[in-house]
């Protein structure tokens, strides 16, 4: 029997992949390069599944399920140091590493699930705080000139919930992540309303390093923005939507309407998505498609449950973004991934 994309994937929805390859070993990749190889596809790279919205005809190609684990610390003086994981340590694992050294500069980070490969596609980030701002650097395999390289922030592409490895699905692999951290028993200034009014601070108060990321899980918690282990919300693949780019005209609209706007890089004006959703009458647990609804905390998360397929989960979304422009004219953009389209790839061995 085939291997399912719904065995490891968080939303557990998607069909059979035509070859899974797991890495677990990294002196092993050369080995793993070559099976791949032997496929007619580009491989598609899965960490914990956490952001993924697959298909019910799965992937016919192989899927590369990152498992790889290993942290190191390497000091730079004067109370710098280089903290390098391997792509398939849970990134929450990584934030419980720093936070026990004492080393501040992802703290804001704790409780978001995916691994450490993962969050530099996405560019991840939570109450002020994302991955780029500390990344030094990433190994990556380059799956279209078959070598390995090294990617420094610049080459990268970062932007709101992107990166280049975002924006080129299938060309790289990401093996390892470096981020430069510094030792100080202080969180970086709390820069989120929401998370100063949960610690009980103002806005800029450095509090206790890890108070502030024990702040962070309960907030998230509060919210609904965890990841349980079971219940109504443990099939799910967190936001299923960017907060979305508007114009200045549209910003003017939404903050009549009583949404916030926000000044993002470069300038960009951004409102919330699960604002625009409650706007167009969304709530929290309501039903959407057949086996598809909210989740019961938070109208911007949908969660699959019985009889559920991939189909309707990407109806419930498309029908959730065609709404939302119906309405206001604003344009809403899925966050979870799907697997890359299918491509010949080239073998690196005759």
């Amino acid at each position: 029997m085939s291997d399912l994309l719904a065995d490891h994937t968080t939303l557990r929805v998607g069909g059979p992949v035509g070859r899974l390859l797991a890495h677990t070993d990294p002196a092993a990749w050369p080995d793993l390069v070559r099976a791949a190889a032997t496929e007619s596809a580009v491989p598609f790279t899965l960490g914990g599944g956490s952001n993924v919205l697959a298909d019910d005809a799965g992937y016919p190609g192989p899927v590369i399920r990152v498992a790889t684990r290993g942290i190191s610390i390497r000091p730079l003086g004067g109370g710098v140091v280089d903290v390098t994981a391997h792509a398939g340590e849970p990134l929450q694992a990584l934030v419980d590493v720093v936070l026990n050294e004492g080393l501040s500069g992802i703290e804001y980070l704790a409780g978001i699930p995916g691994t450490v490969g993962a969050a530099p596609v996405q560019n991840t980030g939570a109450y002020g705080q994302q991955i780029s701002d500390t990344l030094t650097h990433l190994t990556v395999y380059d799956w279209s000139r078959h070598q390995l390289g090294v990617f420094r922030p610049e080459a990268c592409g970062f932007g709101y919930r992107t990166s280049i490895f975002k924006t080129h699905p299938g060309r790289w692999t990401i093996l390892e992540a470096t981020v430069r951290l510094t030792y100080s028993a202080l969180a970086a200034p709390v820069a989120y309303r929401p998370l100063a009014q949960a610690l009980g601070v103002p806005l800029g108060t450095r509090p206790p390093l890890k108070e502030a990321a024990h702040g962070v899980l309960a907030d998230r918690r509060r919210r609904g923005l965890s990841l349980p282990e079971s219940g109504p919300d443990a099939r799910q693949a967190g936001s299923v939507f960017l907060n979305p780019a508007i114009t200045a005209v549209q910003a003017a609209v939404v903050q009549a309407a009583g949404g916030v706007v926000t000044v993002g890089d470069r300038g960009v004006l951004r409102t919330s998505a699960g604002w625009l959703l409650e706007l167009v009458g969304y709530r929290p647990a309501s039903p959407l498609t057949p086996g598809v609804s909210c989740s019961t905390r938070r109208t911007l998360t949908f969660t699959a449950h019985d009889g559920v397929t991939a189909a309707s989960f990407h109806a419930a979304v498309q029908k959730a973004a065609d709404d939302v422009f119906d309405t206001t004219g604003i344009r809403l953009h899925p966050e979870p991934v799907r697997p890359a389209p299918i491509r010949p790839l080239q073998r690196p061995y005759g």
